[in-house]
């Protein structure tokens, strides 16, 4: 099974598929799920910005599309190259606050700087399907 370290070099081969002509602020994620497949993520810049996608929801989404579930993914890790460590973007919480365990580790790095997290601890207070029930 890959460990975190590899999971961060994977996302850094993925950030060089990056689209990011407007930022210049290139991001690359990995999923591993628990069953040792791995799926990518790349950010999409468009010159419509909203219409673009951040590196981490691509690679969940990826994971997603080809019948993953939460309780099958291991573990997330997100790369810049940004001089700061990068974090995801408020959607993107938002998206991983449902499609991730609240434990699943989140790694994130700028080749620099390394940290674990998880979904819980970047989006306490979260609006997700309990919230909408009565």
């Amino acid at each position: 099974m890959m460990n975190h370290q590899e999971l961060v070099e994977e996302a850094f081969k993925a950030m060089k598929n990056a689209y990011a002509p407007y930022s210049r602020y290139h991001v690359g994620a990995c999923v591993l799920c628990k069953d040792g497949k791995t799926f990518y993520g790349a950010n999409i810049e468009n010159a419509s910005y909203p219409v673009g996608v951040c590196g981490e929801r691509s690679a969940v989404f990826a994971a997603y599309s080809n019948g993953y579930r939460k309780d099958d993914i291991e573990a997330l890790a997100i790369v810049s190259d940004g001089k700061t460590l990068g974090s995801p973007c408020g959607m993107c919480r938002q998206a991983l606050s449902e499609l991730l365990n609240q434990d699943t580790p989140i790694i994130l790095s700028n080749g620099k700087e390394t940290v674990e997290t998880n979904i819980a601890e970047l989006l306490p207070f979260q609006f997700g399907t309990d919230s909408l029930k009565k």
